[in-house]
């Protein structure tokens, strides 16, 4: 899950400073969830835009935001009143946005940030849990990511500044390798340790980066 908060409103004005007529894009996948851009969100904004004088051409929910070929699709349906609009707000991750502004002319505009990869914990709780690194290291962390749940991002076991098992960056967070050790211990596991991990390769996680499926 992509997670990702709206903007300060005051700011989305700033973007939209001499823009009279908006259209309004959401996202159907983890915008939705997070709520930043599902439909509710998308008639809350509407209404305020309204009482700053804006006229919003029209809105749509995205399935997903980031799928080029469906966006592609589903705003030609919408191109009446994208081209009647001065701007598009896209209430989606950063993804999301760059996809739509491929799909139009009209300028377009981000409604909100995006945070990071991570867990939904419960609604309105979220936790950063993936980093993207390009080379998955799970399968021998028990399925607890160190590169990112490692304020330090060590593959080769803890720091030695953990303290009541919480990290010495941010005492508000628990070790992450106190958490694999312990975790890999009650799996009778701990032998997956003892291996010396060779540095990151680093070179994977470079970007831009694209990936072409072999057919």
């Amino acid at each position: 899950m992509i997670i990702s908060k709206q903007k300060p409103f005051k700011e989305i004005l700033e973007f939209l400073n001499g823009k009279n007529k908006i259209f309004i894009t959401g996202c159907s996948l983890c915008a939705t969830s997070c709520m930043t851009g599902g439909q509710q969100q998308i008639e809350e904004m509407k209404e305020k835009l309204e009482k700053q004088g804006k006229t919003v051409t029209g809105s749509v929910i995205l399935d997903p935001s980031c799928h080029k070929l469906q966006v592609k699709a589903t705003l030609k349906k919408q191109k009446s009143q994208i081209n009647a609009a001065d701007a598009v707000l896209c209430m989606a991750c950063g993804n999301g946005v760059q996809t739509v502004s491929s799909c139009v002319k009209t300028l377009v505009y981000p409604a909100n940030d995006t945070l990071f990869i991570g867990e939904i914990e419960r609604i309105g709780q979220y936790q950063q849990a993936c980093k993207a690194c390009g080379q998955c290291e799970l399968g021998w962390t028990a399925g607890i990511c160190p590169i990112t749940k490692c304020a330090k991002s060590l593959l080769n076991g803890p720091c030695g500044g953990a303290k009541n098992g919480k990290c010495e960056i941010n005492p508000e967070n628990d070790c992450a390798w106190i958490l694999i050790y312990n975790r890999l211990k009650d799996l009778n596991m701990l032998n997956t340790l003892l291996e010396i991990k060779p540095p990151k390769d680093y070179s994977k996680s470079l970007h831009p980066r694209k990936l072409a499926a072999s057919k």
